[in-house]
């Protein structure tokens, strides 16, 4: 039986500087060995229609910056923390 998604990777944020112009493919399925970053396990989850699950998630940096990346897959500010991972 595969396991819920998105996992939770842990109840906190990844603190993360991020490069002006540079793009950051967030990990939205919690099964990534580079997190808080994509590394494509997401692959091997399919939806009954044979499509991909989850995907990863494309932050493009305007400026050079400390980002607050999601770390418990649940925010509603989609790949930023929002503070989510205090109720669950």
């Amino acid at each position: 039986m595969k396991e819920t998604l998105p996992k939770i990777v842990k109840k906190a944020p990844f603190v993360i500087e991020v490069e002006a112009g540079k793009k950051y493919f967030w990990c939205s399925c919690g099964l990534s060995q580079s997190q808080p970053f994509c590394d494509g396990s997401h692959k091997s989850y399919k939806n009954e229609d044979g499509t991909s699950a989850m995907k990863s998630v494309v932050y493009e940096a305007a400026e050079s910056k400390k980002v607050y990346f999601c770390g418990c897959k649940h925010s509603k500010a989609g790949l930023l923390c929002d503070g989510s991972h205090n109720k669950l």
